[in-house]
């Protein structure tokens, strides 16, 4: 699973010319599933997006998570996110999970989001959507589950 985590002041996404999901102060995050992720790695992913201290304290210092600022989350799926484009100029999407699969997947991940307590706005799933931020910093993050299953280098 990969998540693209932007710190924004708002987000909006707009499916079929109505808005299906809008935040003011919060992550607006990009999910894309890929082959191999289960349940356990959405509860996983959504445990570290939530988790991050993205928001700036008195000092400065990015020290402030989402809770700590009454954020909020909007859920975007990208399966995108896994276009590989080692070869040739089009992406391949062979290492996306399926849309059945990937749908019960970002259910997941946007229900272990509400779970920690905070409001998690959703995108149309598996639809053309229009999705609109403004970034506040800017912030962007990658959070890969891949990355957070190894062992960190000492």
């Amino acid at each position: 699973m990969k998540a693209l985590v932007q710190r924004v002041a708002s987000a909006s996404a707009t499916a079929a010319g109505r808005t299906v999901g809008e935040i003011a102060t919060g992550y607006l995050v990009l999910l894309g599933v890929g082959h191999g992720d289960t349940s356990a790695t959405a509860q996983m992913m959504a445990a570290k997006v939530t988790g991050l201290r993205l928001f700036e304290d008195s000092a400065g210092k990015m020290n402030l998570a989402l809770a700590d600022v009454s954020g909020s989350v909007l859920c975007v799926s990208q399966f995108t996110l896994y276009g590989d484009v080692r070869r040739g100029r089009r992406p391949s999407f062979a290492a996306a999970a399926p849309p059945v699969e990937a749908r019960e997947l970002y259910d997941a991940f946007c229900e272990a989001v509400e779970a920690a307590g905070l409001r998690c706005a959703r995108g149309a799933f598996g639809e053309h959507m229009r999705v609109e931020l403004v970034n506040d910093g800017p912030v962007t993050i990658v959070v890969d589950s891949a990355d957070l299953e190894r062992a960190r280098h000492a």
